[in-house]
């Protein structure tokens, strides 16, 4: 067996409806399917990237790292003005900026969605990885980017 890509993400939220706002009104992720108590969406890369189940209950509070899902990243664009517009946007929907990072071969903006789940929303600013995959691994520095 070999894993060929990522396919999709399903998380369990709190409020479908305040997830579907967050999700397709403020990220602009197309919504593809909406039933009660679900949410699909795609980018058009495939039939699903992400799919949401409501389940009630309280948003989880930010905590100390521990195993389990870290962050989902978003890829929003390629150049930094992609990542200043998207920054334009969060501000106007009032969606605070928890982190910004220059990670080498992209740069990032971390967010939190309504449920707790921190998000990253990046753009590729470099294709150095493509012949040195360890260029990924280079050591974060923060973004000077705002």
């Amino acid at each position: 067996m070999q894993i060929k890509e990522l396919g999709h993400v399903v998380l369990y939220v709190t409020n479908i409806d305040r997830a579907v706002q967050f999700y397709r009104d403020v990220l602009g992720f197309p919504v593809v399917g909406l039933e009660p108590g679900i949410a699909v969406f795609s980018a058009g890369r495939s039939h699903h990237e992400m799919l949401l189940i409501e389940v009630g209950g309280i948003p989880h509070k930010a905590r100390e790292p521990q195993p389990g899902l870290y962050h989902i990243g978003f890829k929003i664009g390629d150049s930094d003005d992609d990542l200043r517009a998207a920054h334009k946007e969060l501000v106007a929907n009032h969606v605070p900026l928890i982190g910004a990072t220059d990670h080498g071969v992209t740069h990032s903006l971390y967010i939190v969605d309504p449920d707790g789940n921190e998000i990253e929303l990046y753009v590729d600013v470099s294709d150095e990885w493509k012949t040195n995959p360890r260029a990924i691994l280079k050591p974060a520095q923060a973004l000077e980017l705002l």
